[in-house]
């Protein structure tokens, strides 16, 4: 009896599992209909800076002031250190800037989500932004308190691109067939996305507020899931060399695997040049890289940007 009891009890665990992976393996794939079969992976290029000189420097101007990035960082009690440093540094050179935090914290000014569970604060999040600013800007950031932006590198890179097409880029990852954009490097989505995931967040069967499953999927793979019900795909962003511009590392480990893998070449091999992003920083190193991206100088070494992307009005930006 007991042996029959404990068979029986291992089937249904077993049946369980299987029945969850069925429902993970049929969510994943969700969009694997003619919406993905016509889909290809693209991996996104920067303007091609030749191209870019051609435009007359009138053009130019008005391209650089059409760009409006709203940033918005997710943060934790925990990440107050981190806070700091974000909100003293590169922050300073988006458009706007606010901070989304998991319980209401008076040391820094933030809009509380009242939940620590990551893919609700970032849905909660990419809620506000869309009902409180859909108007105004037409690109929205996201990114954890960790990573380090060069936001006009980031204009440089949307340049050419319409942000009423689903654009939803950063530093994609392959998981099987399922392709999504990490949240360590950024998450940056297009007022067309923005308005297809804005319409999806209160249809549970397709962009649920929990997973419903035994184990909890990350909060950037749960944005993929979502998305692809609304036609929107990952997107891999690099510059003209093919180098990812969103990185999920920072730039002392390239610097330090550049060094063991191409001892001779290791600046060249290191990251691009026009790099967006870099990921794991502690405050200290946040300041670092603010003094090396905007304060350094090499005086007697022409520079000669091809755009100049103006600081919003009144902003403190460096």
């Amino acid at each position: 009896m007991l042996s029959e009891s404990s068979s029986f009890l291992k089937g249904v665990i077993l049946g369980s599992i299987f029945c969850a992976l069925i429902t993970m393996l049929g969510r994943i794939r969700i969009g694997h209909g003619n919406t993905m079969h016509h889909h290809e992976h693209h991996h996104l290029q920067a303007p091609n800076k030749e191209n870019i000189l051609k435009i007359s420097g009138d053009e130019r101007l008005e391209l650089s002031k059409g760009f409006q990035i709203y940033c918005i960082i997710l943060v934790k009690p925990k990440d107050v250190s981190l806070w700091a440093a974000v909100k003293e540094t590169w922050t300073k050179h988006c458009d706007k800037t606010e901070f989304f935090s998991s319980e209401n914290f008076e040391e820094f000014e933030s809009i509380s989500m009242e939940t620590s569970d990551m893919w609700l604060m970032m849905r909660k999040a990419y809620k506000y932004a869309f009902e409180k600013y859909s108007d105004q800007y037409n690109w929205f950031f996201l990114v954890r308190p960790t990573t380090f932006a060069i936001v006009e590198n980031l204009k440089y890179f949307l340049l050419k691109k319409d942000p009423s097409q689903p654009f939803y880029l950063g530093h994609t990852i392959k998981s099987g067939d399922f392709e999504y954009v990490s949240v360590r490097g950024g998450i940056v989505l297009s007022i067309e996305s923005m308005k297809r995931l804005n319409s999806l967040l209160n249809i549970p069967e397709k962009c649920p507020e929990q997973g419903g499953m035994i184990w909890k999927i990350s909060e950037d793979k749960q944005l993929a899931v979502c998305l692809k019900y609304a036609g929107v795909f990952a997107e891999n962003a690099e510059d003209t060399d093919g180098k990812d511009v969103f990185n999920t590392k920072s730039v002392r480990l390239f610097i330090k695997e550049a060094m063991n893998n191409h001892s001779n070449q290791v600046v060249g091999r290191c990251c691009s040049d026009m790099a967006v992003t870099f990921n794991g920083l502690t405050p200290n190193q946040m300041h670092v890289m603010m003094y090396g991206v905007y304060r350094l100088r090499a005086f007697g070494h022409l520079f000669n940007d091809t755009l100049i992307f103006l600081p919003p009005d009144g902003s403190d930006n460096d």
